[in-house]
């Protein structure tokens, strides 16, 4: 199948391009750049057997989708464009519902216009906001804690009301939860521009001499050691359960949603240590005061996965660790060394 990859230069999106390619398909990607880097789309064919066909372009213009579905004959969306951070959906609440959830009307809408109904979907497990119970089923209570975690949620709604306005669609919600780690081949990874919004790439900033230490928010929550539990899944598992999602379209019709998930939590301080372990550097921390906003723990029941998709998380944390380690220590600079 020929494939669109918005956002595809971005982190777990070039992750699922290698992935895409090595199972046959086409891929054509549209991106923006604004959080990520065209030397990503350079490494991928590198990596892989197949060209890439690429479009800068903005969710935000119709005219920028228009072209890209005008020019190739696109049988299914896997869509992860958009902007991520927290703590800038805060400070910035328009410009996520603007970018987030209108770009995604305005993407369904160009599909709509070219007959393309098949789409996969990057979700998130902050969704769930602050479980009532774990490990988290698919169908446990929603509600996002933060505005970005709020556009994914009405999105997810956005793609449940237009599937039951039109039984053609296939579309596959996927509910991440923390990925980390890069390619084996350490030529793409996780490359933050400014301050990271997630714990690992932190992590591996302090092993690389970038950052003096690491702040580890709360050690006073109701887990194993004090500090936050999380799920963490290595991205090149996530990329391959997108390619296996989009198998699964092929024969359902309606909207899927899917949890993507190890089912094992570790906490801030089992993943230092981990890292140590793996890496053989220091990484110095200092216990700070809890951020608003955060939960103790938040990890998935992946059966769903299983049962639908027939995927399942295949690395360990040690991988995940070993892999992300390899990816910065020959990128200490992320992508920008290559511009």
């Amino acid at each position: 199948m020929k494939i669109l990859v918005t956002g595809g230069a971005g982190y777990i999106g070039s992750h699922t391009l290698v992935e895409l390619l090595r199972a046959g398909h086409q891929v054509v990607v549209f991106d923006n750049l604004s959080n990520s880097s065209v030397v990503a789309l350079e490494r991928v064919a590198k990596i892989s057997v197949g060209g890439i066909t690429f479009f800068k372009g903005d969710l935000c213009s119709p005219a920028d989708l228009h072209q890209v579905f005008s020019q190739h004959a696109i049988d299914a969306v896997i869509h992860f464009a958009g902007l991520k951070a927290v703590g800038e959906s805060v400070e910035k609440p328009l410009l996520y519902y603007l970018n987030n959830v209108a770009g995604t009307a305005n993407l369904c809408q160009t599909m709509v216009e070219a007959g393309v109904r098949m789409l996969v979907f990057s979700s998130s497990a902050t969704v769930y906001g602050d479980p009532r119970s774990l490990p988290l089923r698919e169908d446990a209570p929603t509600g996002a804690t933060n505005p970005y975690g709020r556009t994914k949620l009405f999105i997810e709604e956005m793609l449940r009301d237009l599937a039951g306005s039109d039984a053609a669609w296939r579309i596959a919600i996927l509910r991440y939860f923390n990925p980390i780690g890069a390619h084996p081949s350490g030529l793409i990874g996780e490359n933050p521009r400014g301050i990271p919004n997630n714990l690992f790439p932190f992590i591996t900033q302090v092993a690389i001499g970038q950052r003096p230490s690491l702040s580890v928010f709360g050690n006073d929550y109701p887990t194993v050691d004090g500090t936050g539990v999380r799920d963490y899944i290595h991205v090149v598992d996530l990329a391959r359960g997108h390619v296996c999602a989009l198998e699964r379209l092929a024969t359902y019709a309606g909207v899927l949603t899917i949890n993507l998930g190890t089912g094992q939590g570790y906490s801030v301080l089992q993943m230092i240590q981990a890292f140590r372990h793996v890496s053989g550097r220091d990484i110095p921390y200092q216990i700070v005061a809890r951020r608003a906003g955060d939960i103790a723990s938040c990890y998935a029941d992946p059966s769903l996965a299983r049962q639908e998709l027939g995927w399942q998380a295949e690395y360990g944390l040690e991988e995940m660790c070993r892999d992300g380690w390899n990816w910065q220590r020959h990128n200490p600079k992320g992508y920008v060394e290559s511009n």
